[in-house]
């Protein structure tokens, strides 16, 4: 957007690369739950096998103890996710959107688009190449 002062543009940047950081958190935290239940799986496959040989106490251990547990306090790692996406990142991609559509009629970029067309402008490209 053209009408944007350089510091409403740099704002919106800004605000864009927070937002994307908090999605990249979010990736990071499905790669904890699923890695957390592929060791979880492990467990559960171990509690079976300890009791297959005899080792009731420490298969029991598991069963009852950490095999049911939370991964932070009494929270399973999809609640945490769940929480995650419903909570922060839907706020702040909610809010981003609401700023993006006050000040820049909903383009999303506003910096980059402003960078490619000087770039393609100054390298001698046409409008039709976007």
């Amino acid at each position: 957007m053209d009408d944007l002062t350089p510091a409403e543009r740099e704002a919106l940047h800004e605000l864009q690369l927070g937002v994307e950081h908090v999605y990249r958190a979010y990736g990071r935290l499905l790669g904890f739950h699923h890695s957390l239940g592929r060791g979880v799986d492990h467990l559960d496959a171990a509690e079976r096998l300890l009791r297959e040989t005899g080792h009731e106490e420490f298969a029991n251990a598991l069963r009852d103890e950490h095999l049911p547990a939370g991964a932070v306090g009494d929270k399973w790692s999809y609640e945490l996710v769940e929480a995650f996406r419903h909570g922060l990142l839907a706020d702040v991609s909610e809010f981003e959107t609401g700023v993006r559509d006050s000040l820049a009629g909903g383009e999303e970029h506003v910096t980059e688009r402003r960078q490619q067309r000087e770039w393609r402008e100054r390298a001698g490209w046409g409008e039709d190449t976007e």
